[in-house]
């Protein structure tokens, strides 16, 4: 039996079960759950920072128990160094200017980290709390519970459409793209995720699947929400500049402008901000085609997943088996998957006690542990591997498929919205 139970203690089961509780308290208990305070300017929000830590420091603990750590406890002090960071990066990146300019947080907190690390190192008490990639593994899973199959019917055929050939097109071109520059094979997977699905999300998934470097995770998402910048501005400026050339139907304009700038900005939030500047109609359609498109992310990960399997560990092909398969598959996106499937079962039926700010707490969740995932990356990250030669040809792989992403988007709106819709 306990050689039995000794296969389920690996970090991908750990975070199966870690995921399971947290989401399981937000569906049984969704007003008890912490709350990460937007800003610190009260008494209240300090208080509730510290709730938020508490249940970290206890999902933490119990993934140290579960993976038979000797002493499980002792990541909770130097934990509260991270978390300070992490709180830090959530609370300037809620500060005004900067919230219009579309940066996240995780953004931040890959630069608090990069900063500790690259001026000051890290002292060694801190280390222990230095876990990125199992508070990436636990966003991912609660993650899920916010991508609602509900969300794909929202957008009806040409929605759901345009999500498959957009992402099948371009995470294909950026893939190959990205290897005949010479970008290594886990990194392209990473770089094309992200271009073509749905940014930072995207990109963790596809690290966690393909074996991704966390340093060349944290460039190539540092990428995505350097771009998105200039991306909110431009995109409605070239819809209101072209989409009217082709076609008279102001409605029609708005909802291709708005099928345009959810295929092809990389974040939610960039979606969301950019639109608006073109309307209701153009914001609405474009918030759910990102959505559908963010569905797709546990599909992708099943295909890399399934080709990485066939890879030998030189490199090689061979023929992919189930029990092949089912050893690489990272366990991980299966409660990705579950979580996705159970929320969206809860919506459809009206069981939310809420009426679905379940989705809104779990989404919380998963964005406290990539920021401190990003903050244990930067602290593990020095700034020497980051200008690298290699991460040049990044650098121009993803303009080069951003570009791509562009035009090929605007090509599939306007035949799937403007054409075949009216």
């Amino acid at each position: 039996m306990k050689a039995f139970l000794k296969k389920f203690q690996t970090e991908d089961w750990v975070v199966f079960a870690a995921g399971a509780v947290i989401l399981a308290l937000t569906l049984a208990c969704p007003r008890l759950m912490p709350k990460m305070p937007a800003l610190l300017t009260s008494g209240g929000d300090f208080a509730a920072a510290g709730l938020m830590f508490l249940f970290v420091a206890a999902i933490t603990v119990f993934c140290q128990y579960l993976l038979g750590k000797e002493k499980p406890f002792k990541v909770v002090l130097p934990l509260i160094a991270v978390f300070i960071i992490s709180l830090l990066a959530q609370v300037v990146a809620q500060i005004g200017i900067i919230k219009e300019y579309g940066f996240e947080a995780v953004f931040f907190s890959v630069i608090f980290g990069l900063l500790i690390r690259n001026i000051w190192h890290v002292p060694d008490w801190m280390k222990p709390a230095v876990q990125g990639e199992l508070y990436i593994k636990i966003g991912v899973v609660c993650l899920g519970a916010t991508i609602l199959f509900n969300d794909v019917m929202k957008s009806g055929m040409y929605g759901l459409l345009q999500a498959c050939v957009v992402i099948f097109a371009v995470w294909f071109f950026a893939y190959f793209l990205s290897r005949k520059m010479g970008v290594d094979r886990s990194t392209a997977m990473i770089l094309s995720s992200g271009v073509s699905i749905c940014g930072v999300s995207a990109c963790i998934t596809a690290s966690k699947v393909a074996g991704g470097d966390d340093k060349k995770l944290s460039y190539i998402i540092s990428l995505v929400l350097i771009i998105v910048v200039p991306m909110i501005y431009l995109m409605p400026w070239l819809a209101n500049t072209l989409l009217p050339l082709i076609f008279d139907d102001p409605q029609t304009v708005s909802e291709v402008a708005g099928a345009w700038i959810g295929g092809t900005i990389d974040t939610t939030s960039g979606v969301a901000a950019s639109s608006e500047m073109l309307g209701p109609v153009a914001q609405s359609n474009a918030v759910i085609i990102k959505a559908t498109q963010n569905v797709l992310i546990g599909v992708v990960a099943f295909f890399i997943a399934l080709y990485m399997s066939t890879l030998t560990g030189t490199g090689k092909s061979q023929a992919p088996s189930l029990s092949i398969v089912w050893e690489k598959f990272p366990k991980f996106i299966i409660g990705f998957v579950l979580a996705s499937l159970v929320f969206s079962i809860f919506q459809m039926n009206d069981l939310f006690v809420l009426g679905g700010s379940e989705t809104k707490i779990a989404k919380t969740m998963s964005t406290v542990f990539f920021s401190l995932a990003f903050v244990c990356i930067g602290l593990d990250t020095r700034l020497k591997d980051i200008i690298s030669k290699e991460n040049r040809r990044s650098l121009w792989a993803f303009v080069a498929a951003q570009t791509f992403n562009i035009i090929f988007t605007l090509v599939v709106a306007v035949i799937l919205f403007g054409f075949l819709k009216h």
